[in-house]
C-alpha cells in the first residue's frame, strides 16, 4: 500500500507543533518537512507559507495546497505554480481582529495627531492642537474583502465617515463603496486616511504610486498593512518629503526585513513595524487547516479556495 504524505514548507513557522497535531489527528499522513520530501510520489498535500519555486510542480500526486496564511501571493509568484491544483487559504484564524486592531490604533493615532504631541513632549512643549470629530474625518479602506469589511464596520461604529474601494462592486451598510478604475479617483480625492488591505495581484502591484498619491488630499495619511508590493517606495518618500502626504504607517515592505539603511527607519513622518499587524493564532489556524483536510479526505469542498487568476 502506497504511503500518503503531507509536505510542510515555511521559512517562518515551526513545523514541530504541526507534526504533533498531525500525528494525533491524521496518523495515516506521513508528515514531511521540506527539503526532506522523501519519495515525492507519496505527497498528496502541501501545507506551506513559502517554498522554493518549482517544488510544487515536482509532486505528481499532489491533490491540494493549503496556505499557512490569508495571503497567497508568496505562493502564486512561483512561475511554475501548478494552477490546476486547488489552493486553499486561511479565511481568518484571528487575522481579521488583529488587522482591525492595528488599523484602528493607527487611524486614531493619526486622527488625534498623537505623533505631533510626542514630538512636542520631546521638546517639552505644552500646546494644544486643533481637534476634529470622527464624523468630520473620512477614512478610505482599499480592499473590502473579509479583512477590509471588518475594519470598515468597526471604524464606522467609532463615528468616522467610511468609504471603500474594491476591484468589483461591493455593498456595505454605512460605507460609501467605489469600485474599479472608474471609482478610484473619487475614492482617493475623499480619503484623508487611507488603509490598504488589498490582496497583492498583478493589478494591485504598485497601486500606491505618484499618480494615486497625487490624488489624495494634501496632508493625507497612508496605512499599509497588506503587502509591501502595493507601494512604490520612492514615490511614497517623495510625497512625504514634499509635504503632500502627511504621514505613513507601514507594516509591510517590498524587501523584508527592512534594510538597515532604508530611509523609512529615520523618516520623521513614517512609522515602521516589522510585519506584525496580524499573525495567525496557532490554535485557530490549526483548527481550520484540519477541517480543510477532513473535507478533502471526505471528498467534500472546503471553504477558502483561491482563484489563481485573481490571487484570492
Amino acid at each position: 500500500m502506497r504511503t500518503k504524505a503531507i509536505l510542510f514548507g515555511s521559512d517562518f513557522d515551526d513545523p514541530l507543533p504541526f507534526r504533533d497535531v498531525f500525528a494525533r489527528e491524521f496518523p495515516e499522513l506521513d508528515f514531511r518537512v521540506w527539503p526532506d520530501a522523501g519519495r515525492v510520489e507519496d505527497i498528496e498535500y502541501a501545507l506551506i507559507w513559502k517554498i522554493d519555486d518549482g517544488v510544487l510542480r515536482t509532486l505528481p500526486n499532489l491533490k491540494a495546497i493549503l496556505a499557512l496564511g490569508a495571503g497567497v501571493d508568496q505562493i502564486l509568484k512561483d512561475p511554475a505554480f501548478p494552477a490546476h491544483i486547488a489552493l486553499y487559504r486561511l479565511l481568518d484564524a484571528g487575522l481579521a481582529a488583529q488587522m482591525s486592531e492595528y488599523a484602528i490604533h493607527a487611524v486614531l493615532d493619526l486622527h488625534r495627531r498623537m505623533a505631533e504631541y510626542r514630538a512636542q513632549q520631546r521638546r517639552r512643549q505644552w500646546r494644544r492642537l486643533d481637534a476634529a470629530h470622527p464624523s468630520e474625518r473620512t477614512v478610505g479602506v482599499m480592499g473590502l474583502g473579509v479583512l477590509g469589511a471588518d475594519l470598515a464596520r468597526k471604524l464606522s461604529l467609532l463615528g468616522f465617515r467610511i468609504i471603500g474601494w474594491s476591484r468589483t462592486p461591493k455593498s456595505l451598510d454605512g460605507v460609501g463603496c467605489f469600485h474599479g478604475e472608474g471609482g478610484m479617483a473619487e475614492f482617493l480625492r475623499r480619503s484623508e486616511i487611507t488603509v490598504v488591505l488589498l490582496p497583492l495581484t498583478p493589478e494591485t502591484q504598485g497601486i500606491i504610486n505618484s499618480e494615486t498619491l497625487r490624488q489624495l488630499p494634501r496632508g493625507a495619511a497612508i496605512v499599509n498593512i497588506a503587502r509591501g508590493g502595493h507601494v512604490v517606495e520612492a514615490d511614497l518618500l517623495a510625497a512625504l518629503d514634499s509635504g503632500h502626504l502627511g504621514r505613513a504607517v507601514l507594516d509591510v515592505f517590498r524587501d523584508e526585513p527592512l534594510a538597515d539603511d532604508h530611509p523609512f527607519w529615520t523618516h520623521p513622518r513614517v512609522v515602521v513595524t516589522p510585519h506584525i499587524a496580524a499573525q495567525p493564532i496557532a490554535e485557530l489556524a490549526m483548527r481550520q487547516i484540519l477541517e480543510t483536510l477532513r473535507c478533502l479526505e471526505a471528498g467534500e469542498t472546503p471553504m477558502g479556495r483561491v482563484d489563481p487568476a485573481t490571487g484570492y
